[in-house]
């Protein structure tokens, strides 16, 4: 339940301008049934259902974000609180772990580099904390995306991208702030 409040709280705060407000418990889940956080609210209920090993109608709701939103999220990945998803069609989440305060935009693919039919972690990727994933983005294998990494609209990510880059292109190059090692240090 703290991570759906994390979603809530930073949903509100970024749509509002307004995340220092308490919130009465009555409000906190009105803003559950609004329609950018439903699909935020599912993957929170699946993953809860999962843990708690009804695994079936872990991915029954799973399925309900896939027909009604065109979200796919593995009710096995570990997502931290204060996901934001402005816009889900066409995106796949199938990572081992995402961090806090994510935002990921439509048509994403976070997965295995090779089909799997069965979910493996060893070979999907991990995403860090405060990462902002670009609209049609594609992160692939077994890739670390650093804390306040940038994941450039339509790059193709398919090595590590350190903490605070910015990482775009076909494959993805990563540019990295002008205060961060290794920039003009040679």
């Amino acid at each position: 339940m703290n991570k759906l409040r994390a979603d809530l709280l930073r949903f509100r705060r970024l749509i509002n301008g307004d995340g220092l407000t308490p919130l009465s418990p009555f409000r906190l889940w009105l803003t559950c049934l609004h329609p950018r956080v439903v699909p935020v609210t599912l993957v929170r209920l699946a993953e809860i259902l999962d843990r708690f090993g009804w695994g079936r109608l872990a991915k029954l709701v799973a399925m309900t974000n896939v027909v009604i939103f065109g979200l796919e999220v593995s009710p096995k990945v570990s997502i931290g609180g204060g996901l934001f998803l402005p816009h889900t069609v066409g995106t796949v989440v199938g990572a081992d772990r995402i961090g806090e305060n994510c935002t990921i935009l439509q048509g994403v693919t976070l997965g295995a580099a090779e089909m799997d039919l069965v979910y493996t972690r060893e070979t999907r990727p991990i995403i860090g904390n405060h990462v902002f994933i670009g609209a049609g983005a594609k992160v692939i294998g077994r890739v670390t995306v650093g804390d306040y990494a940038k994941i450039g609209a339509n790059a193709v990510v398919v090595k590590d991208v350190p903490n605070h880059a910015v990482a775009t292109g076909i494959p993805a190059t990563c540019i990295l702030p002008s205060d961060s090692p290794g920039i003009g240090s040679e």
